[in-house]
């Protein structure tokens, strides 16, 4: 099983769990194929919160993207465009189940000192 850490903003990590969000986009994905996504949640929680399991990942132009993952995006199209700004391919992980942690764990509970700025392979 293939997994990496990746870092999520407290906002859409809520989303996550509450289920309106059900795809994780990123400009970069991952090279190798990945089954499990560790959630860092950023500041100001700072701890690792749960884990997604990874049902597909989407590769598609970002106005492609937006029609097919929009109505669970968890972001506005704004956002979204913001974010894929200068693009032609964007990314998308699509959440197939996740684990939210009863007990949050620290970075060096997998020998991590700092966050990553995107992901890291565990």
């Amino acid at each position: 099983m293939r997994k990496i850490l990746l870092s999520i903003k407290p906002e859409y990590v809520e989303k996550i769990f509450d289920k309106t969000k059900r795809y994780e986009y990123r400009r970069i994905p991952a090279k190798n194929n990945v089954d499990l996504i560790i959630i860092y949640c950023t500041y100001p929680v700072k701890k690792i919160v749960g884990e997604l399991k990874v049902k597909s990942v989407l590769m598609e132009h970002p106005t492609t993207l937006w029609k097919m993952t929009r109505h669970n995006a968890g972001i506005s199209r704004n956002r979204f465009y913001e974010y894929f700004n200068g693009k032609s391919i964007a990314y998308a992980y699509e959440i197939e189940s996740f684990e939210k942690y009863r007990t949050h764990k620290d970075l060096n509970y997998y020998g991590i000192s700092f966050p990553p700025q995107s992901f890291i392979y565990l």
